[in-house]
């Protein structure tokens, strides 16, 4: 049967819609590229375990430095890394920059995503709405600012952020911290790459800066292969085998 215009717009458009039902559940195709993203109160130093691991594991790793300005910035940040890579990508984030792996991720490049602790909005929604139907969590208390930048005070990075650190670590990550501007909590997704992109999300059951819940509510929205660390928002730092492995795992090299 000879497909016309109109019929051959109505296919893609049937198309369209089932893949927004929810995350793609397909096997990742293998990839030897990891691009990871900071978000909040951090630099691209705080991958540093994960990248020493896979490193061992013979892939190329790139951390992104997050200019943690607006979203728009942020999301070209990790666009121009993306760009540098020599083929399928797997790219990753941490708390915030889920916003920009959101975004960033459909990129032709980046073969699965990765949500570490992540915010994971769908495309035009509210992040601050969606976790308000969630109890706040205890680091929301702790955030001040100082004009337009705004930083977690030190007890409530210690306490709250990363509670599961060695309190010299903690200390010493705190002093590398980053400001954030209050313009990059008002960006919004225009994309939602989780929809066409096999995900992978990694829930801390201790996090105090985001609810537990409200990440497991978007990993199960997402339809992502989830695993629970019993850790704080930190992860990638304190728990950085696991962490790997599940980035192992997207970029199809582990079942």
């Amino acid at each position: 049967m000879t497909m016309n215009r109109r019929t051959f717009s109505t296919t893609l458009i049937a198309a369209a819609s089932l893949t927004s039902i929810g995350g793609i559940a397909a096997a990742p195709v293998p990839a030897r590229n990891i691009v990871l993203v900071h978000g909040l109160f951090a630099d691209g130093s705080c991958w540093s375990e994960v990248i020493t691991r896979l490193q061992a594991a013979g892939l190329n790793a790139t951390a992104v430095q997050n200019p943690l300005t607006t979203l728009p910035e942020a999301v070209a940040s990790a666009q121009r890394v993306l760009d540098r890579q020599d083929g399928p990508t797997v790219l990753v984030g941490h708390s915030f920059s889920g916003m920009i792996v959101t975004e960033a991720g459909v990129h032709p490049k980046v073969s699965s995503l990765v949500y570490v602790a992540a915010r994971a909005p769908d495309a035009g929604e509210d992040y601050t709405a969606l976790a308000k139907t969630y109890p706040p969590p205890p680091a929301s208390a702790g955030i001040i600012f100082d004009g337009d930048e705004g930083r977690l005070t030190e007890a409530a990075f210690l306490r709250d952020f990363a509670g599961d650190l060695p309190e010299a670590k903690a200390k010493v990550l705190y002093a590398v911290q980053q400001p954030f501007h209050k313009a990059l909590l008002t960006g919004r997704t225009t994309y939602a790459a989780w929809r066409s992109k096999p995900s992978f999300y990694a829930v801390s059951t201790e996090d105090r800066t985001i609810n537990p819940d409200l990440e497991r509510f978007m990993a199960k929205r997402m339809g992502a292969k989830t695993i629970e660390v019993k850790s704080s928002h930190l992860s990638l730092i304190s728990h950085p085998d696991e962490i790997t492995r599940l980035i192992l795992e997207a970029a199809g090299l582990r079942a």
